[in-house]
């Protein structure tokens, strides 16, 4: 079966095309021609997924899913959250800018338990709405470990692992990733 993936992400691509194997053609919002800078206006995770998705559903009718990824830091009240992607600079993507940001907030800070959790929104061909949680729980570092990875990957160790996101590896992340959990739900939906 073929599922647009709502993302031109090459790591996020990558990721969940190596999770979903050969079970589905997954394809980017490229491969469908559609360029536009889809809206993430919801002030939850589970919104911005499901307006993902239902922008590319209005306008090509075509099975799709999209994620949105939050961490959720404890000392921070939840924040970053929904705005994990924009925290150090609220105008585009830097994580460089949201790691220094982060850190700054944490610095006094002994309670470094986090969360990272994404959740996927799926529109099937009947149009039918479904959305899957994944977590994992770990720790803000007290600073950057590893050069792997993308994102906060080099501040955030997930619990039971011995190393931040960044140090374990792009196959150890997505077997055991927020992402890697919420799209396994996904997988064992349409394989039902």
């Amino acid at each position: 079966m073929k599922l647009v993936f709502a993302t031109n992400n090459a790591h996020k691509l990558r990721e969940v095309r190596a999770i979903l194997g050969n079970s589905h053609q997954v394809v980017s919002l490229a491969d469908i021609g559609c360029e536009a800078d889809i809206p993430e206006t919801s002030d939850t995770l589970e919104g911005n997924a499901l307006q993902k998705a239902e922008y590319v559903w209005e306008r090509y009718g075509l099975p799709v899913f999209a994620d949105d990824t939050g961490l959720e830091v404890r000392a921070l009240g939840g924040r970053p959250g929904v705005h994990t992607a924009r925290y150090g600079n609220p105008d585009g993507h830097d994580p460089e800018a949201n790691i220094e940001r982060l850190f700054a907030e944490m610095a006094d800070k002994d309670d470094r338990r986090a969360r990272f959790r994404t959740v996927v929104a799926l529109i099937e061909a009947d149009g039918t709405r479904r959305t899957f949680d994944g977590i994992v729980e770990g720790e803000i570092t007290r600073q950057r470990l590893g050069e792997g990875g993308f994102g906060y990957d080099p501040v955030f160790w997930p619990e039971g692992h011995d190393g931040t996101f960044a140090q374990l590896g792009e196959d150890v992340k997505n077997a055991i990733s927020h992402r890697a959990r919420a799209v396994a739900a996904l997988c064992a939906h349409l394989n039902q």
